[in-house]
């Protein structure tokens, strides 16, 4: 079968093409404004990238054509697909009926920690004897890929995100994947530009349990008032609690790497990792406790997470020039933001952070975040905001009022070249400038490497 994927370079649409390859299929594809890794990712799978949505891509006469969730009515394309009433599909759903359907389906939804545990939990099962198929909304390291799949295999670990499917299908994306085992990582308002308050969220988490056996296993941490508040709407699955008041609990120094996991009373390890943060920790006891649903020891689940090598644009050092260092992370919520900042000043406790961020999400854009932002860079010593003022990314908000509480410290910018400009000015010997966006960010990360070689030397 011939499936034409519309919207194909995003992070869950290209992993879907890799997959739809691996099945057998033929896959082409369209999209506008593709960066790595993902287009890299595609190009070497051999996959046919059309620049742009126009009609006369019609002419490949497809059997099928696959629909992302940034296309919108008005898409040429899209348009001329319903005019001439040819046969299409969101890509959760053909993913699900075709790929999914008869498989143990491991799915990690959240707010935040989605992609890194996601990748830990198929790491883990690789390194187990399990090998596992997967979806993944990042390049995890220890693959070099974000996703795959092996008709043979029984497991499946997704990425379950609660975005909306398609245009014509509002409901959110894991309804689709109809898992057996769920780590729900957390619960926060984001997504802002699909729904009204917390409690809109909560109703596709509630409908995401309504979908799982009673055979499986819900994954969640103690004492989440909104992951609380879902489960009580009614959950027909055993449930497993992770952190201070579950089962699993940690203790050590986390912000150092290295921690002690106990089950039930009962000491069963040390996970003794690269990984800074509370949030890797947390991460880490809900994959040990995935992992143990489809038969992994807890022992041998430690023993893999001590390899796991992490995943690309998770605080991932992209260069350094003359002592300068430069980080590039996903972060862009406040809640995300403000841990990533934290991590790296445990982590580094020489030298100032220089913080360069970029709103770009939807939630950001909207401005329903950005009260929360001026507290959430306080780690930082300075701060470079970037927006642009036109355009579909522009901020529906004023950069400079919101960040005022940060007074000098903090600046706001339109021309990414003239920030490039102020954040080499600025910097010096021992900084980590630290570069948090969920786009590609004007391939800032190497324009500031290469400034800083021209005005300091050698890498």
């Amino acid at each position: 079968m011939h499936l034409h994927i519309i919207g194909i370079c995003g992070t869950f649409m290209g992993g879907l093409a890799l997959i739809a390859r691996a099945a057998g299929h033929t896959v082409t594809g369209c999209d506008a404004g593709v960066y790595p890794p993902m287009s890299t990712q595609l190009e070497e799978q051999g996959i046919e990238l059309i620049e742009g949505f126009a009609a006369d891509q019609l002419a490949l006469r497809p059997d099928l054509f696959v629909v992302g969730n940034v296309v919108t009515r008005g898409n040429p394309l899209m348009e001329a697909i319903l005019n001439q009433g040819l046969p299409y599909v969101s890509g959760p759903q053909w993913l699900g009926e075709n790929i999914l359907q008869g498989r143990h389906v491991l799915a990690v939804a959240g707010t935040h920690g989605k992609t890194t545990t996601s990748s830990m939990l198929a790491h883990v099962l690789e390194a187990c004897g399990l090998a596992p198929s997967f979806l993944i909304g990042g390049v995890a390291e220890d693959f070099g890929v974000s996703a795959r799949f092996d008709a043979q295999r029984r497991y499946f670990v997704i990425e379950a995100d609660e975005y909306d499917t398609a245009f014509f299908d509002k409901r959110s994306k894991f309804l689709h994947y109809r898992p057996r085992t769920a780590i729900l990582n957390n619960l926060e308002y984001d997504h802002a530009d699909i729904f009204p308050d917390l409690a809109a969220i909560e109703t596709q988490f509630h409908h995401l349990v309504r979908t799982l056996p009673s055979e499986g296993r819900i994954v969640l941490p103690a004492g989440e008032d909104a992951l609380e508040r879902v489960l009580q709407r009614g959950c027909w699955t055993p449930v497993t609690r992770f952190g201070e008041g579950g089962e699993w609990h940690a203790d050590g120094d986390h912000q150092a790497g290295r921690f002690d996991v106990w089950h039930q009373g009962s000491r069963v390890g040390t996970v003794d990792w690269q990984l800074a943060g509370a949030h890797n920790q947390r991460n880490a006891l809900a994959t040990i406790a995935a992992a143990q649903h489809v038969g992994v020891a807890p022992a041998q689940a430690i023993e893999a997470l001590n390899a796991f090598q992490g995943v690309k644009r998770r605080m991932e050092v992209r260069g350094a020039v003359d002592g300068i260092t430069v980080y590039d992370d996903f972060a862009h919520h406040p809640t995300a933001i403000e841990t990533t900042l934290a991590g790296l000043r445990h982590q580094q406790t020489q030298g100032r952070i220089l913080a360069v961020v970029e709103p770009r999400s939807n939630t950001m854009k909207l401005g329903a975040m950005a009260a929360r932002l001026p507290g959430s860079l306080q780690q930082a010593d300075l701060v470079f905001c970037y927006g642009e003022n036109s355009g579909k990314h522009a901020l529906g908000w004023d950069p400079v009022a919101v960040l005022a509480p940060l007074g000098e410290r903090a600046s706001c910018w339109h021309d990414i070249d003239a920030m490039v400009e102020a954040i080499v000015s600025a910097a010096r010997p021992g900084d980590h400038i630290l570069v948090m966006s969920n786009g590609g960010f004007g391939g800032v990360h190497q324009r500031l490497l290469t400034r800083l070689e021209a005005t300091r030397g050698a890498t």
